[in-house]
């Protein structure tokens, strides 16, 4: 098997980080490789196999899942004792990166995905959004948790998805009208989704600037470091269909969209 020059990398940078103290050893090698998922309800896997519950063995990042097949399983695929930690929490912001990243450090983690920031933009109103200021001062704190505590650690870190296009994909199903009424879903963007009025378009594209402003931050504060890589606005870019939103909610991705988001994100780290 032809492996890419920077997964052959990224899999002895796992092997080599010390398990943590909870990991079963291994005899067959001198560590036990950890990887560890920081995030939110995305990577929680939240409503990708039942109502209104978190499904991590789905989740695109450490899920267990052969329909996902998540950075984990494929990492697996070429280092048998890989363990993963998913420390991400559903309805997790920014502000919540810092905790997670002491996790990942505790837990010795030598490959550490983080995917923050869709419920930074996506809030009861336009004006609960966190400015861009505070979103960069918590996700570089965050980052510096993680580089001094894992030096030799492989970061990745995922572009936030363009949940405009969730309204694009969801404002002409009445069925996803519903559920983001009843359930109050990321008001900020969704509210009067059929309106063509202009004060609801100003809005959209206001909190759609907000994610993109996000997510230079991500890259930004990602390329001070050397062992970290961003997605490239890859995640953005990628255009989620209906069908792949969870049909509870038609917010969070169902098992074919965290297989989506597996693939994309994937590609975007080991391409060669």
């Amino acid at each position: 098997m032809n492996i890419p020059r920077r997964t052959l990398t990224l899999i002895a940078a796992v092997i080599l980080v010390s398990a943590p103290a909870t990991a079963v050893a291994d005899t067959s090698s001198a560590a036990i490789g950890t990887m560890a998922s920081m995030g939110d309800s995305i990577t929680r896997g939240f409503n990708a196999c039942g109502f209104y519950l978190d499904c991590p063995s789905r989740s695109w990042s450490t899920g267990s899942s052969s329909a996902v097949n998540s950075h984990y399983r494929r990492l697996r695929a070429d280092s048998l004792s890989l363990v993963a930690y998913n420390d991400g929490r559903t309805g997790a912001k920014v502000a919540d990166m810092a905790g997670q990243a002491q996790q990942a450090v505790s837990q010795g983690a030598g490959y550490v995905t983080i995917l923050i920031g869709a419920n930074d933009a996506c809030t009861s109103s336009e004006s609960g959004m966190t400015s861009v200021a505070d979103f960069e001062a918590r996700f570089r704190t965050a980052m510096q948790t993680l580089t001094t505590g894992l030096p030799a650690a492989e970061i990745f870190v995922s572009s936030i998805p363009d949940i405009k296009r969730l309204w694009e994909v969801g404002k002409d199903s009445s069925s996803a009208r519903a559920a983001w009424a009843t359930l109050g879903i990321c008001r900020s963007m969704l509210a009067n989704p059929r309106s063509t009025g202009q004060a609801d378009a100003d809005r959209r594209e206001r909190v759609r600037t907000r994610v993109t402003e996000f997510n230079a931050v991500l890259a930004g504060v990602c390329a001070e470091q050397a062992t970290c890589r961003y997605d490239g606005g890859a995640v953005f870019g990628y255009p989620f269909a209906l069908s792949q939103l969870s049909p509870w909610d038609y917010f969070h991705p169902n098992a074919s969209g965290q297989q989506v988001l597996a693939e994309v994100t994937y590609n975007a780290v080991f391409a060669v």
